[in-house]
């Protein structure tokens, strides 16, 4: 909501100016998916990308509606990593991360280990993994595979099912959980 008669910056083009940097803690608390839908909220991403060392630390939802220029943050660093190209990301799995990031009640950010996943790099995975589903919605920009230094895969998984909101892969071998915005279902890889 822009208020007309104020001379100063909106909320919103506040945050567009500072949407690539580090923003001031979100309030935190246990809840659960439906939190996010209520009006006035925030909704948060952080994570940090091994592979090209990036990190990103933004506010991607205020006063009921999605930030684009955060939105393009977020496309941008979730970009398949193998060939820099990048897709829009699905803002149900964006929402999901964040629901159950709060659960968890950790300030740690997601260690992102594939975000959007290009055919190319897709069917290059499949090859390396009988785990690679053939038409991954990480094609399809519906999909993350994350971990946590501080939370198990387990501990992971359960706040992600905790959103009834997409699927939820536990990898306990390798400590990480795919979490996406299709059908609600889990498995163990």
């Amino acid at each position: 909501m822009t208020d007309t008669t104020s001379t100063g910056p909106t909320r919103r083009a506040l945050l567009a100016a500072f949407a690539a940097t580090a923003i001031a803690a979100a309030p935190t608390g246990a809840g659960a998916f439906g939190i996010l839908r209520g009006a006035g909220d925030i909704r948060r991403l952080r994570m940090y990308s091994g592979r090209t060392g990036e990190s990103i630390d933004i506010l991607y939802w205020i006063d009921g509606a999605y930030v684009p220029e955060a939105l393009q943050a977020i496309n941008h660093f979730m970009r398949d990593q193998r060939n820099n190209r990048a897709a829009r990301m699905d803002t149900r799995t964006l929402d999901i991360m964040a629901a159950a990031h709060r659960l968890m009640e950790v300030s740690e950010p997601y260690t992102l280990l594939s975000g959007y996943r290009s055919p190319e790099t897709n069917a290059l995975l499949r090859r390396q993994s009988r785990g690679v589903a053939r038409d991954s919605l990480h094609m399809r920009g519906q999909a993350a595979d994350l971990r946590l230094r501080s939370r198990s895969a387990g501990q992971m998984a359960r706040a992600a099912l905790a959103c009834a909101a997409g699927g939820v892969g536990r990898y306990a071998r390798s400590n990480f959980v795919h979490m996406d915005c299709g059908p609600v279902r889990s498995w163990n890889g």
